[in-house]
């Protein structure tokens, strides 16, 4: 890309960031992580072309920095999955530019991405699971105080509803219909859906809400379900340290995070034969494509199924 005098239009550049940033948290409501990592993003791709958000102009940017770009990011060890997400944010920040009028042409849609491995999503096999539940179950029923009790109702509820990390920490008292019987959930792209809530997990809500009133938890005005000891609204960092906690406690290895238990609800759902699309409803997919990662885990079953009930699948 060739490098020359400060243009006018560049000079106005680091406004377009910023109103770019703006854009996707308030305008498209992305998390404020998500904001933090595409400012990230275009911050090291503005670093490796060796200027600023004051110097840049985007119109020079050609398809072949891109691609250096690329390289530059595979020699220092970033995986494919990592740089092809950089790529998208940066070729969003063009994308709105375009838009804007700032540029004539996006040169990210010139460059294909990088082929990752088709990874499929951990989760907890059912019979581990099943019993994990018990023991969370007997933790709250022998519960002397509300931490004990919110930590295994933490893990009940992500894998007894398979809802997002940040679905769960947003979730308000007054987003389920009387009696817990369903969560009213506002996701991704401010997409709402209604998710069922089992039996089990209706009545151990209630003895939950129970404690937070017995203990006086809850801060006058704070409306939110899960909460810390001084009665604010849980953190995503807490949520990681309670599920992490508590799954390494109860002897689960490997991956131990929200996550894992929200992969865990959708495997086993469709293992015991839940439609497809049901199950992007409750996960609140907006496409199929991301629901039918779940039917490798389910094929997967079937052969271990065949393998051990089959007379030809058995080893001679």
């Amino acid at each position: 890309m060739p490098r020359g005098a400060r243009s006018e239009s560049s000079l106005e550049m680091a406004n377009y960031v910023e109103s770019y940033l703006t854009y996707i948290g308030s305008g498209r409501r992305y998390s404020p992580n998500t904001v933090k990592s595409y400012a990230r993003d275009i911050g090291m791709l503005l670093e490796f072309l060796g200027t600023d958000a004051d110097g840049f102009e985007p119109a020079r940017l050609e398809a072949d920095d891109i691609r250096e770009w690329i390289v530059s990011l595979s020699d220092g060890g970033l995986k494919p999955s990592s740089i092809n997400r950089m790529l998208s944010a940066c070729g969003s920040f063009y994308r709105y530019l375009q838009r804007e009028g700032a540029v004539g042409g996006n040169p990210f849609r010139k460059v294909s991405a990088l082929k990752t491995p088709a990874l499929l999503p951990s989760f907890i096999p059912e019979g581990r699971m099943a019993a994990l539940v018990d023991e969370l179950a007997a933790e709250m029923d022998e519960a002397t105080d509300f931490r004990t009790m919110r930590d295994a109702l933490v893990v009940l509820f992500l894998y007894s509803t398979g809802i997002r990390l940040a679905e769960l920490i947003a979730i308000d008292r007054t987003d389920f219909e009387k009696g817990f019987r369903e969560l009213h959930v506002t996701g991704k792209g401010d997409r709402e859906r209604m998710v069922p809530v089992v039996p089990e997990l209706q009545h151990r809500l209630t003895e939950y809400i129970s404690v937070i009133k017995r203990e006086n938890i809850c801060r006058s005005g704070e409306k939110a379900l899960f909460l810390t000891e001084k009665g604010e609204r849980i953190s995503r960092t807490e949520v990681y340290r309670i599920v992490r906690g508590q799954l390494t406690a109860l002897g689960v290895q490997g991956k131990r995070s929200p996550h894992v238990l929200r992969h865990t609800f959708a495997t086993h759902l469709m293992n015991s034969g839940a439609d497809l699309r049901e199950i992007q409803e409750l996960l609140g997919h907006s496409s199929l494509d991301a629901t039918q990662v779940y039917t490798h885990n389910s094929i997967a079953k079937l052969k271990e199924i065949y393998a051990g009930a089959h007379p030809r699948g058995k080893e001679k």
